[in-house]
């Protein structure tokens, strides 16, 4: 009798199972996913983890509803990260080598997060920093983005009612950039309450320029942080000094604001139990500030430098309040969300990351020990779930010795050499792309996209002609002098075609009837200068510490009329013609439109 009933309650165990999988295979049944990354937030800058002096709520109720990833490892800085996160290979796989000038783009062979998504069926979007190439075919639209709005470059130089882009074309944002990237969202998902979306959010503070709106600085203008961090190592570091950590901090509460709005719609439209949601950040901190005593910042390949909070919250179905020690990497995204979603389409190519989800639902997997690798310019850094070998091959017990004190590559040479091993290999294999000369041009007139942006921050000055900044990423060109000197790109024309060029400038008066070039191969256009356009840089008066980029002004749009251009490679020259004033012209943008 008692074998019948089992026998009943297993047919029926087995009817419930048939029957939910069968729901969740049903057109529209795939869950929802967000992805939210922060821009030069440090592990320690959330109250979860830790942090006395600041307050993130809404993040600390994502952990305790969900799985927290305490070992979780990044790239040293912003367009690496983001460039594993999206393809789920290591940054320098996919072409991603530098921030700017061309090396921040991901190769087009590569398929991105939102390709395999949007293949699936899923509406994709991406609201804020993309840092992964600014004219298409690396344009988050011909990236399997169907909607953006934010910025390519890797900063901003501007958070309040800033010039953006909304699908490659130029537009003026609304109030506070990190609201307004959040009510960008908001609205994404109101639209698609009904269907399967992917939204990425990589919000772009607290990145510098420090600046937040007064009722987040407030609180902490005149406060005293109780926990201090690493002292700075270089004089004059302007990162160590009073307000930054501030500002960083009040930043950070900004974007935990903006988390509780996103969490908020989500419980409103009744879609927060099919929405999985991920928090993390790009990199280390982006200064001195309390980091659990961890060492080295942004920028840097040891422990303080690479470790990132993250999340991931799916209600009622991952497991709440889990802490996961193993250690895991931005890599493992890609494989994970896909496993989550139960999408099995094969990759492109080889992905370096790991499918996370048996950690985040099984209580005491075999979980095999790996090397998680931290690579920037030069630098070279392995983690083994207990070991770290930094750049210099010191060998630290990081159970023992998270601060990275004390080298026991003396003690521990049995794990010293294995390390050291695993780290030429991976210098041989991967590095070896790093090896070979990188010819790519910036694409104009590619025919997926209508506008093609040629920034100052891609340009090569000649002459006497000088960036505003040693930060190439929101700069402009001035001191035009001398006639003779110039501004170029390496192009490559995608397409035969006729556009549209827009040239986005400042000039005194005295600069009246001036005339300009832009030429490519054997096309030319030129225009003369009729009207002056002359203001002051701003964002000093809204920065709550110094900064090290540029700052800003107004630009104004010369339409110079249409240039016809062959398909092919060149180079773009933007000269003078005539020189009326003391100077030419300072330059922001080329704006090339195919019509």
């Amino acid at each position: 009798m008692l074998q019948i009933k089992y026998f009943i309650r297993l047919l029926i165990v087995v009817f419930v199972s048939l029957f939910l999988s069968c729901e969740l295979n049903k057109t529209n049944t795939y869950p929802n996913i967000i992805v939210i990354l922060t821009d030069d937030q440090g592990w320690g800058d959330l109250s979860i983890n830790g942090n006395k002096d600041i307050n993130t709520p809404n993040i600390d109720q994502m952990t305790l509803n969900g799985v927290r990833f305490d070992r979780f490892f990044v790239s040293p800085v912003c367009s690496p990260t983001r460039a594993e996160i999206l393809t789920g290979r290591h940054h320098v796989r996919t072409g991603v080598y530098d921030v700017s000038l061309g090396g921040e783009r991901i190769n087009i062979n590569e398929e991105t997060i939102a390709d395999v998504f949007k293949a699936s069926g899923y509406k994709t979007a991406a609201y804020g920093k993309w840092h992964n190439g600014m004219q298409a075919p690396y344009h988050p639209n011909t990236r399997g983005f169907e909607d953006f709005y934010g910025f390519c470059s890797g900063h901003w130089g501007n958070y309040f009612n800033p010039v953006l882009e909304k699908n490659g074309e130029l537009v003026k944002g609304k109030g506070f950039i990190i609201d307004d990237l959040t009510n960008h969202g908001i609205e994404f998902m109101k639209r698609n309450k009904d269907n399967p979306f992917f939204l990425y959010l990589p919000f772009n503070t607290p990145h510098s320029p420090m600046q937040v709106p007064d009722e987040f600085w407030n609180k902490f203008k005149d406060k005293e942080l109780t926990q201090k961090g690493t002292v700075s190592k270089i004089p004059n570091d302007i990162s160590s000094g009073i307000n930054h950590p501030k500002a960083a901090l009040a930043m950070c509460e900004n974007v935990d604001w903006n988390v509780g709005r996103i969490l908020e719609t989500l419980e409103l439209l009744k879609i927060d139990k099919k929405t999985i949601i991920v928090y993390l950040s790009d990199n280390g901190p982006n200064g001195h500030r309390w980091n659990g005593g961890m060492k080295g910042i942004k920028g840097s390949t040891d422990e303080g430098g690479v470790r990132s909070p993250m999340i991931i919250n799916w209600k009622s179905i991952i497991p709440a309040g889990k802490v996961v020690n193993k250690i895991a990497a931005a890599i493992d995204l890609l494989p994970t969300l896909k496993d989550l979603a139960g999408i099995e389409t094969q990759p492109k190519n080889k992905l370096d990351g790991l499918s996370l989800k048996k950690l985040i639902f099984e209580k005491n997997n075999r979980w095999e020990d790996r090397y998680i690798y931290n690579y920037w310019r030069g630098r070279l850094s392995i983690r083994s779930q207990d070991f770290r070998l930094d750049t210099k091959n010191n060998l630290y017990d990081m159970n023992k010795d998270p601060k990275q004190l004390k080298d026991i590559s003396s003690k521990k040479i049995e794990v010293f050499e294995k390390m050291k091993m695993a780290k030429t290999k991976w210098e041989n294999e991967v590095l070896i792309n790093l090896k070979t000369k990188d010819n790519r041009a910036f694409i104009i007139g590619h025919p997926e996209l209508k506008n093609t942006q040629i920034p100052a921050r891609d340009a090569k000055a000649n002459g006497l002609i000088k960036r505003s900044n040693y930060y190439p990423n929101c700069s402009y060109m001035t001191n035009w002098v001398n006639i003779e000197d110039t501004i170029t790109w390496d192009a490559e024309v995608a397409e035969d075609g006729e556009f549209e060029v827009v040239v986005y400038y400042t000039c005194s008066k005295d600069a009246l009837g001036s005339e300009i070039e832009l030429s490519l191969s054997d096309s030319q256009i030129s225009s003369s200068i009729t009207k002056y356009h002359d203001p002051d840089e701003f964002g000093k008066e809204n920065d709550r510490s110094p900064r090290i980029e540029s700052y800003v002004k107004d630009f104004i749009p010369l339409n110079m009329g249409v240039i016809s251009l062959k398909k092919g490679k060149g180079t773009l020259i933007l000269r003078g013609l005539k020189k009326k004033g003391k100077e030419l012209i300072d330059f922001r943008l080329l704006m090339l439109k195919r019509i």
